[in-house]
């Protein structure tokens, strides 16, 4: 029985809101074309708020790809041994408990990957098994809670430990003047998140079946191009309405667990802007209210990626609104275009 376990959540002390959004697009871009355009897409993303690593006005620097991947290891390994810590204390787990680590990043890039420098400086087993996933965007979220379940299956008694570390910020290239380029500076926001999943005991999520659907030919819908200037991430305007192909194969995965996708007492979707969630809440015949966590992530974080479903299963958690066996679902989606799917019952531990 693999649960996964209550997420620990940080995000970083600056913070840029909404208007000030506005006002910076206004100021570097008001002689752009679509200005207009892109100033609606920004104000109707819901976001409120992001947190970022640095403050705005070193993030709109751009000292070069190699000083950006300095940053990048700097932030990891000063910020990220805390959410460890404490999801670990969350989970009632010690480092020396855990079998794998599943670290998962698509705004920076480090070999040895993070986990190599985590096992020695927080007193992880030498054995401990390594898993970086480095080029799923924001679906690796999904999918390592999905590897997760599927290495506890595979050695029931084992704990696995999931670190996300978004510093989206870090991919900021102020040449790039696109429409979905400009709407992503306006959306995305740095954030690092951590999870166990416990093997045997523990309260949370109780994995019971997962799966991934990719939709054909949508490859070059979300990608980075990678050149010397760093990532360039590139958003196809398509993205947007993904949810018509994707929510059938949601409900395909629940089918052949015999669960209906429209009737789950609780939603962990991956919050990539309104639009995902409230197509896919038509598509599925869910009300809106179901996706209030991950609403909520995106309105007060922005999209942090791959720990946008972490933290809205920690919404969940703080909620408290989970009873033992209301039955979940937990979707990432992400470059491919990839859904990573799991159904899962909330259990509490009886131990």
């Amino acid at each position: 029985m693999a649960v996964l376990c209550k997420p620990a959540i940080e995000v970083p002390e600056y913070i840029i809101t909404n208007e000030e959004t506005l006002e910076l697009a206004q100021r570097l871009h008001g002689d752009h074309p679509q200005i207009d355009l892109v100033l609606r897409l920004i104000e109707h993303t819901g976001v409120q708020k992001r947190h970022l690593i640095q403050p705005i006005e070193k993030v709109l620097q751009h000292p070069g790809f190699d000083a950006r991947s300095i940053t990048y290891e700097q932030q990891t390994k000063a910020r990220v041994p805390a959410v460890v810590r404490q999801a670990l204390d969350q989970a009632q787990l010690e480092p020396q408990q855990i079998d794998l680590i599943i670290y998962v990043s698509c705004t920076g890039f480090m070999m040895p990957p993070p986990t190599a420098w985590l096992i020695g400086e927080m007193g992880f087993r030498p054995q401990t098994r390594q898993m970086p996933i480095a080029q799923l965007g924001c679906a690796a979220g999904g999918a390592a809670v999905n590897r997760a379940h599927d290495f506890c299956r595979a050695y029931p008694e084992a704990n696995v430990l999931i670190v996300a570390c978004e510093f989206c910020s870090l991919c900021y290239q102020p040449t790039d003047l696109g429409v979905g380029s400009l709407l992503s500076n306006g959306l995305f926001g740095d954030g690092i998140a951590a999870v166990a999943v416990r093997g045997h005991g523990g309260t949370g999520v109780r994995l019971e079946r997962n799966g991934s659907y990719i939709i054909p030919d949508t490859e070059d819908w979300i990608s980075y191009a990678v050149r010397s200037t760093g990532f360039h991430f590139q958003l196809d305007k398509r993205v947007p309405g993904t949810m018509e192909p994707l929510a059938p194969a949601l409900s395909d995965v629940a089918e052949e667990h015999q669960w209906n996708a429209g009737k789950m007492d609780f939603y962990i979707i991956h919050a990539g802007g309104p639009r995902i969630l409230d197509d896919l809440s038509r598509f599925l015949d869910v009300p809106p209210e179901a996706f209030r966590f991950s609403r909520a992530t995106l309105t007060e974080y922005g999209n942090i990626a791959s720990a946008v479903v972490l933290d809205a299963l920690g919404r969940m958690f703080d909620e408290a609104s989970a009873l033992d066996g209301h039955r979940g679902l937990t979707a990432g989606f992400g470059p491919g275009i990839t859904a990573e799917i799991s159904l899962g019952t909330w259990t509490t531990d009886s131990d």
